[in-house]
């Protein structure tokens, strides 16, 4: 059986690695990170070129399964992936990780997008933590505030005229994240609603110093497609299917 894992998450690694001793396992990796943290088994990088090169993909290499398990802010990707499964007739499942949910003495304020994140800074504070990824910091271009801005790699313009960015990589700590707010003042966090641990802190910093926090909620999966939670039941599906029949034509 061979499975294609689409995206470079910790749960697309930590399935990759549950799956690699019995299944033949590709995992595919946009390419935007300079440095990837690599999975176990066969890695391929760079994009499929849109949904007709994903389903050429998929049958050239004789995939049986495909699993989604892209940012959850991987939009694009995820509706492509879906159109391509149905395309070539091979079982798709989506891998999520679970958002986040707030806490007692939170000051969450819901957004729909990146522009409207920008929209809801005005009133809110004027030393943002900006912890939307290096993508999509045009949507702030033209705001006043100043920004600290973390990514791995370092942004491209346009970005907000009074920026300093952090470069670095999580997972991040509790004691960290504290200190980084006290040291930079920061008076609102802005981030998506990534879900997982590895960047749960900051929220926790957050609340803790009466920061409030613009949360960006994350798109829907393409409807239809089956959902898991964690690497877990996606390998629980995986084996499921590697007893029945390829539905594949």
């Amino acid at each position: 059986m061979h499975v294609l894992i689409l995206g470079g998450t910790t749960e697309a690694r930590a399935l990759a690695a549950r799956l690699h001793d019995t299944v033949r396992v590709t995992s595919s990796l946009a390419g935007r990170v300079a440095a990837p943290r690599l999975p176990v088994g066969e890695v391929r990088i760079g994009g499929f070129g849109g949904v007709d090169g994903l389903v050429e993909w998929v049958r050239a290499h004789a995939v049986d399964a495909l699993i989604d398990a892209t940012h959850p802010f991987a939009q694009t990707i995820s509706f492509n992936a879906a159109r391509a499964a149905a395309t070539a007739h091979v079982p798709l499942l989506a891998l999520r990780r679970p958002g986040w949910v707030p806490a007692a003495g939170d000051d969450w304020r819901p957004v729909s997008s990146l522009e409207e994140a920008a929209r809801a800074l005005d009133g809110l504070g004027d030393r943002v933590f900006l912890t939307t990824g290096r993508m999509g910091l045009a949507a702030f271009a033209d705001r006043p505030q100043w920004f600290l801005v973390r990514s791995v790699d370092a942004p491209e313009p346009p970005m907000p005229a009074r920026t300093e960015v952090l470069l670095d990589r999580g997972p991040f700590t509790l004691e960290g994240e504290r200190e980084l707010l006290a040291r930079h003042g920061i008076d609102v966090l802005v981030t998506k609603d990534s879900g997982g641990a590895a960047t749960a802190p900051k929220l926790t910093a957050a609340r803790e110093a009466g920061i409030p926090v613009v949360v960006v909620r994350r798109p829907p999966v393409p409807q239809g497609v089956p959902v898991a939670a964690t690497p877990e039941e996606a390998a629980a599906w995986v084996r499921g299917r590697a007893e029945a029949p390829s539905p594949r034509t």
